[in-house]
Formats: structure tokens, C-alpha cells, sequence
């Protein structure tokens, strides 16, 4: 690994932000992230060793909204393996997260893990009975973390469900195509609770040290096999980021992902994880403040997967 110095980096990306506040959005088609503080940051690091570097209110817990479709899609990987790929693709979508125009032309089979079509699918695979499933998706965030006061944020989750007609209408379009076992509501229940799983970036970067770690936890205990989380990186790189992806992978130049709650956490295989959030969003749904953060990482670190 580079001898960087993490923290002089970090203190200089805070202060260059500084002026990029104000050029985003707030994600106010879900009322309870439209109320939050938009002028927020933080920026943490978990290195494969254990070493922790940290920026701005790294502790404070906000919504990881999609972010989320990478410990269900784990979850999933675990339980399939490759027979995941009969269900769901592994292609850039080329449109917006909840767009229905591809599941009718592709019959029902989401382009990948990350639309949100393709995370509903996700779902599909892990259900194991009403409520079962968020217990067991809660326990896995919590002992990846280490941090075992993780809740489900209710009032998000309300949310999510009151303004979720679209969501809705892909869960009984792909159950039209019979790529849905359970009933769609009981999916849903999951699809909405995991969107609103509240995290810091602190334990977002360590949560997802397996990806960096070839599938190993900060404790050296296998989360995924090194192929399994090689395909994961390989997903987010291409799908993580939305349907700016192409314009993330040239900017930042890392396997990614991100959530309309401001964060996005980011890999460097066999060296890092970094994680940001700042609550504004560009026109993709991506934090600005956050992609313009890691692409100053990349630069002034000269570490990226390129």
C-alpha cells in the first residue's frame, strides 16, 4: 500500500467543498429526507488493516436509502451464486433507477441488481417470511459494521411506502412476468425497510471492508468468496451509480454505490473503503458534494482502480 497521508488529504477536500454547497437538491419526492439540514459532510476511511481516518460529523447516522441493494444483493450472491443471473441482469440500465420501460421489453427481468426493479427482485430471493428477512438483513449490517445499535428509521420507511406507487406498480409488473415468488407487498415491506437503514460513514466504511478485503470482514472472517466480491465490484462499477455511472467511473474511477440519502461508498480493492455523505443531490440522485469529495480522493491520493 501508498504511504498517504489520509487525514491531510481529507482536511484538504473539506475546505475545496466548501464553496459546492447550494448546487444540489434535496431528495423531496420523500418527505422525511426533504427535511433534513442540507449543508452537511463527512467523509470517513477504513483500510483493509483496520486503520480509520475521518472527516466532518463522521459519526452522524442518516438514511443510506439505496445503498442498501449491495448487503441485499450480497445476501442474495451468498444464497444463489451465479443461478442469480436467471432472475435479474448484470447490465448498465442507461435509465433512471425506477424507470418501468425496460421491464416490459425485457420481460420482467431487471437489468441489474440496483434499479430499483432489480433490488425488488433482490428482495424476492431473500424473503423468508413476513419480517424475518429485515431481522436477518439488520443483524448481517450490524455485525459487518460492528455496531450493533443499527435500527430501521420508521419514519423513512413511511415514507417510502406513502409515496411508493411506482414501486408498487414494478413489483406486481415483474410478478405479472412470474419473476416474483412472494406476494408483492411482503417484498416491498423489505424493499422499503432496507432503504431506510440509518448508518454513519464511519459504519458504512467498515461495513463494506469485504469488498475491499476479497470478501473478508475487518475481522477476517469470510462474508463472501474473493470471486463473489470481485462480481460485486464488477456490478457496482458499471450499475452503482445509477445512470451516471460512465460519468462517475471517469471522474472517480471506482467500483461504487450510492443512495438518494446523500451517501455513496466507494472501493479500493485490497486497500480501502471510503464513504461520504453530504444530503444535496445532482440530477442523477447522486450526492454532488460527495461525487466531487471522491474525485478529489482519486486525484490527490492517485489511487483509483485506472
Amino acid at each position: 500500500m501508498q504511504n498517504i497521508n489520509y487525514n491531510k488529504i481529507l482536511e484538504r477536500i473539506h475546505k475545496e467543498i466548501k464553496g459546492d454547497f447550494g448546487k444540489g437538491k434535496l431528495a423531496n419526492y420523500i418527505p422525511a429526507l426533504a427535511q433534513i439540514d442540507p449543508n452537511q459532510f463527512a467523509m470517513h476511511i477504513t483500510t483493509i488493516e483496520g486503520n480509520e481516518f475521518g472527516i466532518g460529523n463522521f459519526t452522524q447516522a442518516f438514511s443510506i436509502q439505496s445503498i442498501s441493494k449491495a448487503y441485499t444483493f450480497t445476501l442474495a450472491l451468498k444464497q444463489l451464486d451465479d443461478e442469480i443471473w436467471k432472475r435479474v441482469g448484470k447490465e448498465p440500465s442507461g435509465n433512471t433507477f425506477n424507470s418501468l420501460v425496460q421491464l416490459e421489453y425485457e420481460n420482467g427481468i431487471p437489468r441489474n441488481p440496483f434499479i430499483n426493479a432489480g433490488a425488488i427482485v433482490i428482495s424476492d430471493i431473500i424473503y423468508e417470511g413476513l419480517g424475518k428477512t429485515k431481522n436477518k438483513l439488520l443483524k448481517f449490517i450490524k455485525k459487518l459494521s460492528e455496531n450493533p445499535t443499527l435500527i430501521y428509521d420508521e419514519e423513512v420507511a413511511e415514507s417510502e411506502r406513502e409515496y411508493g406507487d411506482r414501486n408498487r406498480a414494478m413489483a406486481n409488473f415483474i410478478k405479472s412476468y412470474e419473476n416474483l415468488s412472494n406476494e408483492a407487498n411482503d417484498v416491498l415491506d423489505i424493499y422499503f425497510h432496507q432503504c431506510s437503514i440509518a448508518m454513519s460513514t464511519q459504519d458504512l466504511s467498515r461495513s463494506f471492508i469485504y469488498l475491499a478485503n476479497k470478501g473478508k470482514s475487518l475481522k477476517n472472517k469470510e462474508i463472501l468468496t474473493a470471486r463473489q466480491a470481485k462480481r460485486i465490484n464488477a456490478v457496482m462499477l458499471t450499475s452503482g451509480l445509477y445512470d451516471a455511472v460512465g460519468d462517475f467511473a471517469y471522474r472517480v474511477g471506482l467500483p461504487a454505490k450510492s443512495g438518494v440519502g446523500g451517501g455513496i461508498v466507494a472501493i479500493i480493492p485490497n486497500e480501502l473503503v471510503i464513504s461520504v455523505w453530504s444530503p444535496e443531490l445532482n440530477s442523477a440522485g447522486n450526492s454532488y458534494i460527495g461525487t466531487k469529495a471522491l474525485e478529489l480522493f482519486t486525484t490527490y491520493a492517485s489511487n483509483s482502480i485506472f
